[in-house]
């Protein structure tokens, strides 16, 4: 099947600030971000997006937008409210500070699968709703597209650390050990045996290769030679 380049959304004015922006209109990128946005798409300018898929709040679209300006191609852009930042409840606009004394806090870093925000969402729901929106789209691109699709989903922190979970195949009470950074790449392809996990929380490096599509089937014994840049 095709594959996606999950992307962050760059820095911005709450995340310098330590607030908890959760789904707040209004936030934006900052300075830093923007460079950090258009660094990324810099690095996707050398592939042909089939699509870009993104969250509908204002820092995610934003990045979108830098992503699609570097593509030589004409790729489809559409939001997907299901893959918009958790609803934090009476968590969002908080100091970050202030929440980590909330008993609720430790849940959240140890068993995040039991966690519901107060007036919010599940973290179970965020993860539910997001990876079925990626498996959606990806079967969508690549019944267009071909087995060789690649698109990229422009998303939020926590609902990109708990995509790559359940790609990884990994209970959500162990997400917290993903690191997922401002306008960061990530790559997960979804092949007819399983997900397929080729990079994690990068911010730089050649991505070209991935215009020769992705190898599926056996994991190679011992690892495998690899892919070698266009």
């Amino acid at each position: 099947m095709a594959t996606v380049i999950l992307v962050r959304h760059g820095r911005t004015t709450a995340n310098a600030a330590g607030l908890l922006a959760g789904r707040a209109a209004g936030v934006s990128l900052d300075q830093t971000g923007c460079e950090q946005a258009a660094s990324a798409g810099d690095r996707l300018a050398v592939l042909p997006l089939a699509g870009v898929v993104s969250s509908p709040l204002e820092r995610c679209q934003q990045t979108a937008q830098f992503i699609l300006e570097r593509q030589a191609g004409d790729p489809a852009a559409l939001a997907e409210p299901d893959l918009t930042e958790c609803d934090y409840g009476q968590w969002q606009g908080r100091m970050l500070s202030d929440l980590a004394t909330e008993e609720l806090w430790a849940a959240v870093q140890s068993q995040p699968s039991a966690v519901v925000f107060p007036g919010g969402e599940s973290m179970a729901a965020m993860q539910a709703r997001s990876v079925a929106a990626i498996r959606r789209h990806n079967a969508a691109f690549e019944a267009e597209h071909g087995p060789g699709a690649v698109w990229a989903a422009v998303s939020h922190g926590d609902v990109i650390k708990s995509i790559l979970a359940d790609a990884l195949g990994m209970h959500l009470d162990l997400f917290q050990r993903i690191n997922v950074g401002p306008a960061s790449v990530s790559i997960v392809h979804y092949g007819a045996l399983r997900p397929s996990v080729l990079a994690t929380n990068t911010d730089a490096g050649d991505l070209s290769w991935l215009s020769k599509g992705v190898k599926t089937g056996d994991a190679p014994v011992g690892g495998g030679a690899g892919h070698t840049a266009q």
